[in-house]
């Protein structure tokens, strides 16, 4: 299901990318909520009309992690409030035992500290008639510092109110 899912948000993106670019930015800060593999807190702020950064408290196996990401918007002249961004930025959090431990994990696991690298990929929608802004995208992480190394299951939609 995420292999299919990863070559729908791909192919979508290539296609996006070939685009000609064309509005400016249509909101300044959004704040909202982010669900998928992790569920949790998201706030994208523009800090030029195609460049934001975004902040990502999330939730995953029992923990909390917190992801700082740089991303690059490109307009998509043919629909109007949709881009497609991709950047890139890092990660840490911790990750606590449970019972059944994590899949990746030992029956001794007892939690870890996570510190680690981050891409990001993905489409942004802003709605003209409303405050609200939808996002789908793909965030690859790669945990340097413990926790199981690549990480390619991140697939979420954000759901922001924008100002």
């Amino acid at each position: 299901m995420v292999k299919k899912s990863m070559i729908v948000v791909f192919t979508l993106l290539i296609g996006l990318s070939l685009m000609n670019e064309g509005n400016a930015q249509t909101y300044a800060t959004g704040v909202g909520l982010r669900a998928g593999v992790s569920n949790g807190l998201t706030v994208k702020h523009f800090i030029q009309s195609d460049v934001a950064l975004e902040g990502i408290l999330h939730t995953r196996w029992r923990g909390l992690v917190i992801t700082g990401l740089y991303e690059v918007h490109k307009n998509i002249r043919e629909v109007r409030g949709l881009r497609w961004f991709y950047g890139g930025g890092a990660h840490i959090g911790s990750w606590n035992s449970g019972n059944p431990p994590p899949p990746w994990a030992d029956s001794g696991y007892r939690g870890s500290t996570i510190v680690g690298i981050d891409g990001i990929i993905g489409l942004d929608y802003k709605f003209d008639d409303a405050p609200i802004n939808l996002s789908l995208d793909w965030k690859p992480a790669f945990n340097i510092i413990n926790g199981g190394g690549f990480w390619g299951d991140e697939v979420a939609l954000s759901i922001r109110f924008t100002f």
